[in-house]
């Protein structure tokens, strides 16, 4: 890391911390009712008491779970099926239509019908996260795939290139940029779905968490779970960028700075 970066580094923390700072002021102050929303300092205890009784990392660890499986369902679909719509345009004529149909439902307003259809258990929310996340990978996939230079294209096959090894060596690297964009949208889209999914039907999960905090009054527990739902986002989207950076060093978009 350069002398430039570290001495930044610490840039994007200012507007965090001032907000904790001025959210703690007021809370001390009574500016703030507990009943409202909680201190950070009573909300890092609600963290301790979680992480005592040991249900942090079951909950936590079954909403990711949840959230990375919908995720990589819904994810591979979608990117198969861009891919198909992409290099043959007799596919686009037959799908892409029927696909633009249902993404233009709002996936969160299938909820009744979705728990009719599976009930309350895991398939229900593993089908909303994966419904959720298939349209942006699909979408950026799909033009990904079409705005790959033609010319390169060409170039390939003057060089002896041609069916998957034209695919995997041009046209994937020239759609990589789009493909990647659409994963860092869809893993917001993972995040909220399942926010809402483990809200409304779950038995076990960070929003079951919340839920059952709700009905304590326990609004710092509440809190704390938002926060956490904020992180998880927060690191998913930092993978995300980390797999730009790694498969992307070639593009001139993502070039590093010394």
């Amino acid at each position: 890391m350069s002398k430039q970066k570290i001495a930044t580094s610490w840039q994007p923390w200012v507007l965090p911390v001032l907000v904790l700072a001025a959210w703690q002021a007021f809370g001390a102050a009574g500016l703030l009712s507990g009943r409202i929303l909680p201190t950070p300092i009573e909300v890092v205890q609600a963290l301790v008491e979680v992480v005592k009784d040991g249900t942090l990392l079951e909950y936590v660890g079954a909403s990711t779970q949840r959230a990375f499986l919908g995720f990589l369902i819904g994810g591979s679909i979608a990117f198969f099926i861009g891919l198909l719509n992409g290099i043959f345009p007799v596919a686009e004529r037959y799908i892409d239509t029927s696909v633009q149909m249902l993404r233009t439902i709002p996936h969160l307003a299938l909820i009744p019908l979705v728990i009719l259809w599976f009930g309350i258990g895991e398939t229900s929310k593993l089908f909303l996260v994966a419904l959720g996340v298939a349209f942006p990978i699909y979408l950026n996939t799909f033009h990904g795939i079409r705005s790959v230079d033609p010319g390169l294209i060409e170039m390939g096959r003057v060089y002896g290139l041609k069916g998957i090894s034209l695919f995997t060596q041009v046209i994937l690297p020239g759609a990589l940029s789009n493909i990647l964009l659409g994963v860092r949208f869809s893993l917001g889209i993972m995040w909220i779905t399942l926010i809402v999914a483990e809200t409304i039907a779950a038995d076990s999960g960070i929003g079951y968490m919340a839920s059952h905090a709700r009905e304590y009054m326990r609004m710092d527990v509440v809190v704390l779970c938002v926060i956490l739902y904020a992180l998880l986002g927060k690191l998913s989207d930092l993978a995300a960028k980390f797999l730009e950076q790694r498969w992307l060093q070639w593009h001139h978009n993502y070039i590093q700075k010394a």
